[in-house]
């Protein structure tokens, strides 16, 4: 894990993620964050326990030093060096064998004492034995221990420290007690077995995270470490740290492309899997577009590069399921909460356990185990894991479906969408739109369609582009334009030729007084047949209409089933659309949408979308331009379409990579089943403790049972979570 600066757009504040050292349980992560938080110039600190990670908002000019020396005060460690790259072969079981070998003869006359067998050893034996388990290899928690109440707060290893201190303590009495006297009934098996089953069961959770963070690791795979580039007319090879904006990058075969650009030379097939999802290899010629990562599949391409290192499209997926997976659900405000007093209260029933047992019973050895058990049993482990094991689990498995999920919220607030509003161009439909129709009220078509592209020349509209698309098939000169505004939601405005022109829409022709009634009875034709009418108009003198462009866009084949499989979820959908109500309801009906807000400014659709929550509760919006960013901000949670613009991409909660609408529903599908998840691990967390601090409380539960289940218990709530693994959006 390496400390990650970046600065944020448009503010003053760096963004920096340490790997912390040394957290164990909910209350460590909590204490860190507090301590971060407590820095000044810290403008927010989220402390992920399944990462081992803190994700902090410095303000500029503020000592990302001085973040170490509050984490170290806290009593863990963090560093903003990159962290020490792990062996080769990974020797980490070597602790817990050590110390099973130590405590497996300790336990075994325990396990035969049922049967009738007196496989007791020796006082002194068992003194061996059960010592380096105890100091050497239990040194972990005793470190941590120390830590904790320096810093006045208990955490998971000061319950472990005190627990199997107190069991060895009072066996060491016993042993010199009863030097003399024969041998006594000695607890060294219940201090070695636990430090072993609370190793043994760290392991297995360290495992099991390692798994929940494959999303990333392969991601990060997917960079080459080399590119080739032609360089004054010769191919060399440079690492791809050196590769520029504008490079050209020959991509042999079966080869990774090294950046994300543009094909100069070749046709090849790319397999774009890893990164969008899509499973099928895709088709790609000159001048289309590819992404770098992906694989080259049977020609020889040659690849301007056109963007490198952290503004690639692989640097922002992986940045945002890291973001992602660092992050904290709301869910886990309320574990935060309950274990702010967890320790504290479990250190206040041991006490009371203790005295109990002994002043009534006057059993004071029992009371010291059952003490014991109460201590072990607590750990808050699985309460610091249920929610992030979950959600890096969700967020991983949505990247490799081509479901970018921003953040943990994000993943939380999905699972409860009532209705998903559609933008129609480039949503529902494929955004290649055609000039299908045009007709000159003069009836000179080649000069209408010449001076409709001049007055768009300039635009990024699908609308303007299939004007000046067609012009340019039909080979028509066109004349240059001055002055270009774009007036969002109505259309274009130009100088051409000295002559004031616009093209746009019915209502803006309205609005400018423009009269179109000689060709009102075509533009209802067109618009029953699902075209988009734009008007071209001259504006100088007396406004007239110069022509009527009827322009048209294919569906995308998928959108009739993504609207299908939300309706199949009790999902409601509504088509936003600034096009005219004709066309929209042509639209809609030919994918099933019932409700349909047409002809509505772009500024107005925040407002459509305020209204479908007071009425239906949460409300997604589904969009690609930059005209749908205030409706995806405005949206409890916002969809945008990867083939979409950067504005609507950072405005959204989720990015789907495909530009698939059928990933809407996946999404709000893994949003809820990650949701389910965390409730069953909060559940199974509870439960743990729930009934095993009475049972350990009342004598049912020895320490060595209390250490398994404590073990069981973390180890559960993260394999439950990696069961999301198996998630498939088209099953």
């Amino acid at each position: 894990m390496v400390a990650d600066f970046s600065l944020k757009p448009m503010d003053t504040s760096i963004r920096i993620r340490l790997p912390i050292e040394g957290m164990t349980c909910a209350t460590c992560s909590a204490r860190v964050e507090k301590a971060l938080k407590a820095v000044p110039g810290v403008g927010s600190a989220v402390v992920n326990l399944a990462t081992e990670t803190a994700t902090v908002t410095l303000a500029a000019g503020a000592l990302p030093q001085t973040l170490v020396d509050a984490v170290h005060k806290a009593g863990y460690e963090a560093r903003l060096t990159p962290s020490p790259q792990a062996p080769a072969t990974d020797r980490s079981w070597l602790p817990v064998a050590a110390s099973a070998v130590l405590a497996l003869p300790l336990m075994l006359p325990m396990l035969a004492e049922p049967f009738g067998a007196d496989w007791a050893l020796p006082g002194w034996v068992q003194l061996v034995l059960a010592t380096p388990v105890q100091f050497v290899f239990g040194a972990r928690f005793y470190r941590a221990g120390w830590k904790a109440l320096l810093a006045r707060v208990g955490n998971m290893d000061l319950l472990v420290a005190l627990g199997t201190s107190a069991a060895y303590g009072l066996s060491l009495y016993l042993l010199v007690r009863h030097w003399d006297h024969g041998m006594a009934h000695f607890y060294f098996e219940a201090s070695a077995v636990v430090i072993t089953l609370v190793l043994f069961g760290k392991w297995l959770e360290g495992r099991a995270k390692r798994q929940t963070t494959e999303a990333i690791r392969a991601l990060q795979a997917l960079r080459p470490e080399r590119a080739r580039v032609r360089r004054d007319g010769r191919e060399i090879e440079i690492p791809l740290a050196s590769l520029a904006v504008g490079d050209a990058v020959v991509v042999r075969p079966a080869e990774r492309i090294a950046a994300d650009g543009e094909i100069l030379e070749g046709t090849t097939h790319v397999d774009e899997s890893l990164i969008t999802g899509e499973s099928r290899p895709v088709a790609k010629g000159p001048d289309e577009r590819v992404t770098g990562g992906s694989v080259n599949g049977e020609g020889l391409i040659v690849v301007r590069a056109t963007a490198v290192g952290a503004q690639s499209v692989l640097a922002r997926i992986i940045e945002l399921v890291e973001s992602a997976q660092a992050g904290k659900a709301p869910i886990q405000r309320l574990v935060d909460k309950v274990s702010a007093v967890f320790v504290p209260v479990v250190l206040g029933i041991a006490v009371v356990t203790f005295l109990a047992w002994g002043l009534v019973t006057g059993q004071w050895e029992q009371a010291v185990l059952n003490a014991v058990a109460v201590l072990v049993i607590a750990c808050p482990c699985a309460l610091g894991l249920a929610t992030p094991a979950a959600v890096m689990a969700g967020t991983g498995v949505a990247a490799k479906h081509g479901v970018l999920i921003k953040d943990a919220e994000a993943l939380e607030i999905a699972h409860g969408v009532r209705v998903v509003a559609f933008d129609k161009t480039g949503t529902l439909t494929l955004g290649r739109t055609m000039l299908v129709s045009l007709e000159g009220a003069d009836g000179d078509r080649a000069s209408a369609l010449a001076l409709a592209a001049a007055v768009q020349s300039g635009s990024e509209h699908p609308l303007a582009k299939a004007v000046v698309a067609a012009a340019k098939k039909e080979m028509v000169t066109v004349p240059a334009a001055e002055g270009a505004t774009a007036v969002p939601g109505r259309g274009v405005e130009a100088q051409v030729g000295g002559r004031r022109l616009v093209v746009g829409s019915s209502r803006w022709m309205c609005e400018l007084g423009v009269d179109t009634s000689s060709l009102d009875a075509r533009r209802a034709a067109i618009e029953r047949q699902g075209q988009t009418a734009s008007w071209l108009a001259e504006l100088s003198g007396t406004p007239r209409i110069i022509a009527l462009l009827g322009i048209g866009d294919e569906l995308k084949p998928e959108a009739a089933e993504a609207i299908a499989e939300l309706a199949r979820r009790h999902i409601e959908t509504v088509m936003l659309t600034g096009d005219s109500r004709v066309v929209a309801e042509a639209i809609a009906a030919r994918v099933g949408i019932r409700s349909v807000r047409a002809e509505i400014l772009p500024e107005d659709k925040a407002g459509v979308i305020h209204e479908l929550r007071q009425a239906h509760g949460v409300v997604a919006m589904v969009g690609d331009g930059i005209n749908d960013a205030p409706a995806l901000a405005a949206a409890d949670i916002g969809f945008a379409m990867g083939s979409g613009t950067d504005a609507a991409m950072h405005a959204a909660g989720v990015t789907l990579m495909r530009g698939d609408p059928r990933l809407v529903a996946a999404a709000i599908d893994i949003s809820r089943r990650t949701y389910a998840k965390i409730r069953q691990n909060l559940f199974w967390a509870f439960i743990y403790n729930v009934v095993g601090i009475p049972l350990a409380a009342l004598g049912l539960l020895s320490p060595v049972v209390a250490g398994a289940a404590m073990a069981l218990s973390s180890v559960s709530v993260v394999s439950n979570a990696l069961l999301l693994k198996r998630w498939n959006p088209g099953a």
